[in-house]
């Protein structure tokens, strides 16, 4: 196991072969659907799981950048569109610029592509993936939470955006940028917005590069990102974080931080994804729940 372990992680491609893998056929509606081998996670729906159910579960969640069985992984076929489709989103963030990707349409993002060379346009195949990716549902992977955003090419309106200054990221007019302002005006200059509004090519874009980056492991990435559709930042939740911590505001280390211990003086804790939680995600006491 754990041989096979740091396989994954050095070399995952050729580790594809001894995991589950996803395959996918043509239907009628056109979309690609997935085959895949039935995952093992308990059933939310039952008030009393196995005590062994319960480990393998909180074992995934607690540590979830790790291989665990039955993770659901693209075949090599489709690890290569994954490969391709992230390049290409990668590109379009780089050529629109950060702020204006999280706030892109789906639509938009083909169309940058296409008016760019340096880009390239998405072929049917990458678009038939990307479909089969966002209809799926999310149970497969292991990931429990809500659909939110049903339709792939759901835009954002500008007017109903603001981008926050020095922050690089926008919040929904309302009642989103309005407890951002609360929290701000409470906390001070130590905290940091670090996630806004995601759109769907934003989060589609964090979620298949993290599957990308550990060999097309789905389920691993689904436990740390919300899969495309999913993501309450598309409806205005917002992450905080201590200033000068960087990347640590997404760890537990956050939970130490005099920004936490402030917003949970103050009442202004209360996680979308629990310590613990029947979700399949991991602990975010970063993100604030609107």
């Amino acid at each position: 196991m754990k041989f096979a372990a740091l396989a994954a992680v050095l070399n995952p491609i050729e580790t594809l072969a001894a995991v589950p893998h996803i395959r996918f056929t043509k239907v009628e509606n056109r979309h690609s659907q997935l085959k895949v081998h039935p995952l093992e996670l308990p059933d939310t729906s039952l008030v009393v799981m196995e005590d062994q159910s319960i480990k393998d579960y909180l074992t995934k969640i607690r540590h979830p950048n790790n291989l665990h069985k039955n993770d659901i992984i693209l075949d090599l076929e489709h690890f290569q569109l994954l490969w391709s489709v992230v390049e290409k989103m990668g590109k379009i963030q780089a050529t629109v610029g950060h702020g204006n990707f999280a706030v892109l349409g789906f639509d938009d993002a083909l169309l940058t592509a296409r008016q760019y060379v340096q880009i390239g346009r998405f072929t049917r195949h990458e678009l038939d993936f990307l479909e089969m990716v966002y209809y799926r549902d999310a149970k497969e992977y292991g990931f429990n939470g809500e659909k939110v955003i049903a339709a792939l090419n759901q835009t954002i309106g500008k007017k109903d955006v603001y981008k926050v200054p020095y922050t690089g990221h926008h919040l929904f007019r309302g009642e989103s940028l309005g407890k951002y302002e609360k929290v701000r005006r409470d906390l001070g200059e130590e905290l940091v917005l670090t996630s806004g509004i995601r759109g769907i090519i934003k989060q589609f874009y964090l979620f298949l590069d993290k599957a990308c980056r550990h060999g097309g492991n789905l389920s691993l990435a689904s436990r740390s990102l919300a899969p495309p559709g999913y993501s309450f930042h598309a409806t205005g939740d917002f992450d905080v974080g201590q200033k000068g911590l960087g990347n640590d505001n997404f760890s537990e280390k956050f939970t130490s931080t005099i920004v936490f211990r402030r917003l949970e003086k103050k009442g202004f804790v209360e996680c979308r994804y629990k310590r613990d939680n029947m979700l399949g995600v991991r602990y975010e006491p970063w993100h604030v729940k609107l």
